[in-house]
């Protein structure tokens, strides 16, 4: 298996990728697929029709053929580099869905029998619902949960992170991958697709974007493009019998020269790679979105909702310190918590272990001669524990260890309880540890917040977006990690219901909603949002509900998410800007050299000094082609995107891709002009 990241491996530069878009570029030439693009649809009618008259004419020997068949060369040029364009967004996702294929081996399966035995299968044998058995050294054959056991598994292949992960059964990071790589222990996995419906199989179906549909603001674009150019298609038709009566009549070449030059060519043809380029750059992020419409609503998110658990935190609460009760010293405690931990197989039990080991080197202990009785934990009890010769010593929730010395009439101190609460309003989660009914004192676990949460809730503030931590913990632990964290608000105990109440709540006052998760209690949330981010991490049932799935299960990936966004409506607004500003140019360019030997007084239009009427036409359609190729570079890389207002976004739009719009144009097509004439072109 290749450890190669898949969104990193294609460039604007990789030979392949052009030979391929350059290919490509052709065969998009169908009409019935070029009609998905008005305005250079109807660029390449006018084309087709120039080719016509031009053949015509040849055959007739009349007009200039050489003068018409530049226009017709220069017309098909701009068709094609807008094809260009819009084949190297899609030849990218291609190539990075290729990487991604090598990534999908056909492997062996070690299916479960009924009767408890195994057989070897071929992967794309697996249903939904089979069992399969994956040890150390083996692929998992397709999606699935683990249902028993943890294990290492290298995800390198799909995520391209080289560090493993660990997938256990239960709780939240239960689902692995197919095509993952165990690398210790033994895992058993439930199948939960079927052949050509894996998690790696809509990721390549995704990345290469073929099917990739308009969003709306997309479809609203589109619509004023399509509007534009039948106006100006509708001004040049009418434009014929008024030169006509005004004894000035035009060629078909110079009034089709007009139209595609007056046409809002340049956002046309860069329009589809914007979009495509788009979930380009999530893709090299290590981001996969379910849609286009998807990235442009993460560009206008007003209020981000994340969840605490394996989001904001690292995900296990840890047992980071022992809190004697009176009487009672550390090492006794943490001899007791030890003991009572060896059958608590969840992740902050096995932490128990861990730290009294550390802390007090507690390890290799033989405990059969003390013929012991475990209790292991479940949620029902909230405890864990062991019976061994003439003590009973328990752990477990505060409220539970009450219940528990209760019953032989015991009460928790009230130094302990003291303990307990300021574990509590700390951000900390108090277990307690009892021997014969007697507490011991208070383990505290923590959960630990990742690192450089604060500074990216600040940058998503600057940025104008809300955060709010949804968490089932008690509000003084809520609280604490709220701090901890920086985010500008809280839910705590949330149920599922309450995190889709409060979803609806902000859509209801017009907000945009992204929503982060990686538990099956996130799926309904994820689904309600606007922007459903779900962590690989995380559970089947979110990473379906989610509209986009973060391989590196990164929730701080959010921040670049939504600059992706911005960045794409940025892009579209400022290419649109310059596409319809650089049309004042080439009707200066045009317009005067079609009438100016019959209307002397337009020749004062002329302010470009442009040499010959066939001159000014033929560089004005040079130029109008050349730009789109030019452009291509900032299409697919987008507009920088700064945390500025709209207000100043709009401004430094209009400075300078408005204004740049007019001016590129005027100096473009007068050194098209000189270059021409010296060349003896025109």
């Amino acid at each position: 298996m290749t450890t190669t990241n898949p969104a990193k491996c294609s460039s604007l530069s990789d030979p392949k990728i052009l030979r391929n878009a350059i290919r490509d570029s052709f065969w998009k030439l169908n009409p019935s697929l070029m009609v998905k693009n008005p305005v250079m649809f109807v660029v390449e009618v006018g084309a087709v029709i120039t080719l016509v008259v031009l053949v015509l004419d040849l055959l007739a020997h009349r007009g200039n053929f050489w003068f018409g068949l530049q226009i017709t060369l220069w017309l098909w040029f701009t068709v094609l580099f807008a094809n260009f364009a819009e084949a190297m967004a899609e030849g990218r996702g291609k190539a990075q869905a290729e990487t991604l294929r090598k990534a999908r081996a056909e492997t062996k399966a070690r299916k479960l029998r009924a009767d408890g035995t195994t057989e070897i299968v071929a992967s794309s044998k697996l249903r939904s619902g089979d069992l399969v058995l994956v040890a150390a050294g083996e692929f998992v054959p397709g999606d699935g949960e683990v249902i028993e056991g943890v294990a290492s598994v290298d995800e390198s292949a799909i995520t391209g992170e080289s560090a493993p992960v660990i997938r256990e059964s239960g709780g939240d990071r239960s689902a692995v991958t197919g095509g993952t790589r165990v690398l210790s222990d033994e895992i058993k996995v439930r199948i939960t697709s079927n052949p050509g419906e894996t998690f790696l199989d809509r990721m390549i179906g995704l990345v290469e974007g073929a099917s990739r549909q308009k969003t709306p603001n997309e479809i609203a674009l589109n619509i004023l493009l399509a509007g534009l150019t039948v106006i100006f298609l509708l001004a040049v038709v009418t434009l014929q019998p008024f030169a006509i009566y005004s004894g000035a009549p035009q060629n078909v070449f110079a009034l089709i020269s007009l139209l595609v030059c007056l046409i809002p060519t340049t956002i046309g043809g860069l329009l589809s790679a914007i979009g495509i380029a788009g979930m380009d750059r999530l893709i090299q992020r290590n981001v996969i979105a379910m849609s286009g419409r998807a990235v442009e609503a993460a560009g206008d998110v007003d209020v981000l909702l994340l969840d605490k658990t394996g989001t904001i935190t690292l995900g296990n609460r840890e047992a980071t310190a022992f809190h004697a009760a009176p009487g009672v010293t550390e090492a006794e405690l943490a001899n007791a918590a030890q003991l009572a931990s060896f059958s608590d197989e969840t992740p902050e039990g096995r932490s128990i272990v861990v730290l009294a080991k550390e802390k007090y080197g507690l390890r290799g202990r033989e405990l059969a001669p003390h013929n012991p009785t475990f209790i292991p934990f479940s949620a029902q009890t909230r405890m864990s524990g062991v019976d061994m010769d003439d003590r009973q010593i328990r752990k477990g929730a505060p409220e539970a260890i009450k219940k528990y010395i209760a019953e032989k009439g015991q009460q928790v101190s009230p130094e302990v309880q003291e303990t307990v609460e300021r574990v509590s309003k700390n951000g900390g989660t108090p277990l307690l540890v009892s021997v014969n009914f007697r507490v011991y004192g208070t383990i505290e676990l923590t959960d630990i917040v990742k690192g450089g949460m604060r500074e990216r809730f600040d940058h998503l503030r600057a940025m104008g977006i809300r955060t709010m931590m949804i968490t089932g913990d008690n509000p003084l632990t809520a609280a604490a990690i709220a701090r901890q964290a920086g985010v500008d608000d809280f839910l705590a105990e949330a149920k599922p219901e309450d995190k889709m109440a409060l979803i609806k709540h902000e859509q209801a006052k017009g907000k945009l909603v992204a929503m982060t998760g990686d538990g099956t209690n996130d799926a309904p949330a994820l689904a309600q949002a606007d922007v459903g981010v779900a962590m690989n991490s995380g559970t089947q049932a979110a990473k379906e509900a989610g509209n986009m799935v973060d391989l590196d299960s990164n929730p701080t990936k959010l921040i670049e998410i939504v600059e992706i966004g911005k960045q794409l409506l940025i892009t579209r607004g400022s290419l649109t800007t310059f596409s319809v500003a650089n049309d004042v140019a080439k009707y200066f360019a045009i317009i005067p050299a079609m009438f100016a030997g019959t209307f002397p007084l337009l020749g004062m239009l002329n302010i470009m000094k442009l040499r010959t009427p066939e001159s000014a036409i033929l560089s004005a359609v040079i130029f109008n082609a050349l730009i789109i190729i030019a452009l291509i570079p900032l299409a697919l890389r987008g507009v920088r995107y700064r945390p500025l207002g709209a207000a100043h976004l709009l401004r430094r739009n209009l400075f300078i891709y408005g204004l740049g719009g007019v001016i590129a144009p005027f100096l473009g097509i007068k050194l098209v002009d000189i270059l021409i004439t010296w060349m003896h072109l025109a």
